[in-house]
């Protein structure tokens, strides 16, 4: 595909396989608009996700838009054109995502310094007004927030309570990880691809090592996938008793704070306990792992039993609160049309009837010879299915933490690595974090050395469809819509 007709020919092929079934996953760019910039189209089948480039020729800035036929396009469209300055012509709303204003978008001045006036008038080129009406005023959200929040700016328009209208600005966190990739070894690219969203480091650990392994053509040896496995699934449980405690936390309940905060640090002590790391880091390498975990799998199964009966017990507690209770239900509806259209990853997807766990759909490591837990998940598609949810997958991941450790006893003195030596080329690799798919793209070049790395995180994904679920709410709901989805802005703006 070349030019423009090339994107337009991008764009008529990924509607033809949204339509007979398979998922949109994202678009990435690379090159550069003096030389040629590709748009790379990502679809998620049963089996596989699927690239499809289309090379915009040297010098060309513009393409047709994605986003009015594909919805889920609308972000990566504005990424694009952050990132690589290419337009999307008709795009419905070009505003800055990953980097901030521009000379058409100029920041606002500082009050009293040189050259500045002593009183600043908001600009609506700086703050664009979508709502009108008598009454209707914006509302800066951010980006520096009380309490410990990421970094992030929610423009709210509302003539007083009701939120009409939510636009999501991000670029606070930008950190140039992709640029970042660029000329470093497959290991030595290991270690920024499990830093790029602290959050869920083995989840994206776990993504880059299976695109370098398909690269390789290698499988990792079975007791180092048993390994992956515990380590995924532990930080699985940590991120999702996060939610329920900055979930308490909205609800001004300072015990269940306080228990769920304790239970996470319980959680990530054994992770800690296990690798040195409470993260994780350091396990995963491509070809397998570095260890296994340093204590007896019964007494990982004996710590791992002992905090999953005290998350059972404060859970059923706060579950049993009304007052937490109807803060949720109803609140950030989130439709299954809407989950669908847009591919809601995650524990956001399946709580609106969207299930596509890249454990079981496009299983990897280990998780083929565990007993799935899988099933539809949905029960609502609110803040309280979301919950839920995640209760669910707590109990699931416990479930499947027993099985390998189980396994891994069996595995004996098994190896837990394969050498590999990975050949010029490009593969995408996967896996399921606590807020939904990972994928990354990974290019290798005659050196053996990194030429490009695309990371797609879950947050990025649902973060665009986070606005859309404000319909009917208030500004008191906003902490709950926003706890449940249970994002990371560093990972989403990379």
């Amino acid at each position: 595909m070349n030019g423009v007709d090339g994107a337009a020919a991008l764009l008529e092929a990924m509607t033809e396989r949204l339509a007979s079934g398979d998922r949109f996953a994202g678009l990435f760019g690379s090159g550069a608009p003096t030389k040629g910039v590709t748009i790379t189209g990502m679809l998620a089948t049963s089996e596989d996700v699927e690239l499809l480039d289309a090379e915009l020729a040297p010098g060309a800035v513009r393409y047709p838009t994605m986003s009015r036929e594909i919805k889920p396009a609308f972000w990566y469209e504005r990424a694009l054109h952050d990132l690589f300055g290419v337009v999307a012509e008709n795009h419905p709303r070009l505003d800055p995502l990953i980097l901030p204003h521009d000379e058409q978008y100029d920041p606002l001045p500082c009050p009293g310094a040189s050259s500045s006036p002593d009183r600043v008038v908001p600009d609506e080129r700086a703050i664009p007004q979508r709502v009108l009406g008598t009454g209707v005023f914006t509302i800066p959200h951010g980006p520096v927030r009380s309490g410990v929040f990421e970094s992030v700016e929610y423009v709210i328009e509302t003539p007083g309570e009701d939120i009409p209208h939510l636009n999501v600005r991000p670029y606070a966190k930008h950190r140039g990880v992709q640029n970042r990739f660029q000329d470093l070894s497959v290991h030595h690219g290991m270690l920024l691809a499990e830093r790029v969203e602290g959050v869920a480091s083995v989840a994206h650990a776990l993504a880059y090592a299976h695109a370098v392994e398909r690269l390789a053509g290698v499988t990792v040896p079975p007791a180092a996938a048993l390994v992956r496995v515990v380590h995924a699934e532990l930080e699985r449980i940590a991120n999702h008793l996060d939610v329920a405690m900055k979930l308490a936390d909205a609800a001004g309940l300072a015990v269940a704070v306080a228990r769920f905060g304790l239970h996470k640090e319980r959680c990530l002590r054994l992770i800690g306990a296990m690798c040195g790391s409470r993260f994780g880091r350091g396990v995963v390498l491509p070809g397998g792992v570095t260890a296994v975990p340093r204590m007896p799998p019964a007494h990982l199964r004996a710590r791992l039993d002992a905090l999953a009966e005290g998350i059972r017990g404060d859970a059923d507690a706060l579950m049993d609160t009304p007052s937490f209770l109807d803060r949720l239900r109803g609140t950030g509806s989130l439709s299954h049309e809407q989950a669908r259209v847009h591919g809601a990853l995650g524990p956001v997807g399946r709580a609106s009837g969207v299930y596509d766990d890249a454990r079981w759909v496009r299983p990897y490591d280990a998780y083929p010879r565990l007993e799935p837990v899988v099933g539809d998940r949905r029960g609502g598609d609110d803040a309280m299915a979301r919950l839920q949810v995640r209760w669910e997958e707590v109990n699931d991941s416990v479930a499947l933490i027993r099985q390998a450790t189980e396994l891994l006893e069996l595995a004996g003195g098994d190896s837990l690595r394969v050498p590999l030596r990975v050949p010029a080329g490009r593969a995408v690799g996967w896996a399921e974090a606590p807020q939904g798919e990972v994928l990354y793209v990974v290019a290798v070049n005659d050196d053996g050395r990194i030429e490009r790395c695309a990371p797609r995180s879950a947050s990025f994904h649902n973060l665009a469809v986070f606005a859309s679920t404000f319909r009917g709410d208030v500004l008191t709901d906003f902490p709950f819509i926003e706890a449940s989805f249970g994002l990371s802005i560093a990972g989403a703006v990379l």
